[in-house]
C-alpha cells in the first residue's frame, strides 16, 4: 500500500455541487447510481461526519448477474464498509472502504477522496484514490470507480 492517493478520475456533469453532494451523501442518491448494472445497493448506515460510516449492501438483481453469482459460488449480497475521514459539504468528501474481500489477502483500509468545483456549466468532479495492494486488484478498483462515475453522469444528464 502507497501512503498518497495517485489514481484520479474526473467527470464534468451539467448540475451544481449541492446536487452531486446529495447524490453521494443521502440514502437515495446513493442507491440511484452506486452499483452496477444488475445490482442494487441498499444503504444500511449512514452517518454523514468524520468518522462516521456508509454501511451498505448490494444485491445482485439481474438474471444475468444472479447466475454469474451462483455459478461463481458467491454470495447474491455483499455488505461494505466505509468511514468518512473528511466532510465538507458541498466540496469535498473523503472516505476509507474497508478492502476485506480479497481471498488470502489482510483487511486494509483504502483511501477515496470526492472533490466538486462548482463551474459556469456545473460541476467538476474528481476522484482520487490510492491504488491498491497489486496492478490487478488496482485495475479492478479504477473499473469500479470509473463504473460509479459513468452511472453518476447518466444519472445526472436525464435528470438535468
Amino acid at each position: 500500500m502507497q501512503d498518497h492517493t495517485n489514481i484520479t478520475l474526473r467527470r464534468s456533469l451539467g448540475v451544481p455541487p449541492e446536487r452531486i453532494w446529495e447524490l453521494w451523501t443521502t440514502p437515495e442518491g446513493i442507491g440511484a447510481w452506486w452499483a452496477p448494472d444488475g445490482f442494487q445497493t441498499t444503504v444500511d448506515v449512514l452517518d454523514l461526519r468524520p468518522g462516521g460510516a456508509l454501511d451498505y449492501t448490494m444485491t445482485a438483481t439481474g438474471a444475468d448477474q444472479i447466475a454469474f453469482m451462483e455459478q461463481a459460488g458467491m454470495p447474491l449480497s455483499t455488505y461494505s464498509h466505509k468511514e468518512f475521514t473528511q466532510v465538507d459539504e458541498p466540496t469535498r468528501l473523503a472516505y476509507t472502504s474497508l478492502i476485506d474481500f480479497v481471498p488470502g489477502h489482510a483487511p486494509y483500509d483504502h483511501l477515496t477522496v470526492v472533490s466538486l468545483q462548482r463551474t459556469a456549466t456545473g460541476t467538476d468532479v474528481v476522484m482520487e484514490c490510492e491504488p491498491l495492494h497489486d496492478q490487478v486488484w488496482t485495475d479492478r478498483i479504477i473499473a469500479g470507480r470509473t463504473n460509479e462515475l459513468d452511472n453518476l453522469e447518466r444519472l445526472t444528464a436525464s435528470a438535468g
